[in-house]
């Protein structure tokens, strides 16, 4: 029985039912979506650290870029069925809420 939480579209029919050594079109969609998540990581610890202008600027375009790259990776794996999300529940939602709500709170422009 599927999962009723489950948020996916129906994965279409190119990929093979045995999975041999080979990578696939799933296999290289689903390596660039992890490089891209790498880069992004990096290069947020990057350009927090940078001290010179030019050289923040230059990479933040490429951040920018990288953030493009991976979400248009997570789209197109998401469109062909590949890639699945979970629904919260309404109580995960409002837990996290309670939770973090009093956050607010704390910031110093509120």
């Amino acid at each position: 029985m599927p999962n009723q939480n489950q948020i996916a579209n129906p994965q279409s029919g190119q990929l093979p039912q045995v999975k041999g050594p080979q990578m696939n079109d799933r296999d290289y969609l689903n390596d660039c979506l992890a490089t891209c998540k790498y880069l992004t990581d990096n290069f947020n610890v990057a350009v927090r650290e940078a001290s010179h202008q030019q050289l923040y600027d230059d990479m933040v375009q490429i951040l920018n870029e990288t953030h493009q790259s991976a979400r248009d990776a997570f789209n197109l794996m998401f469109q062909k069925g590949w890639y699945k999300l979970e629904a919260a529940e309404q109580q995960q939602l409002q837990q996290a809420y309670q939770q973090f709500s009093g956050y607010s709170t704390q910031f110093p422009y509120h």
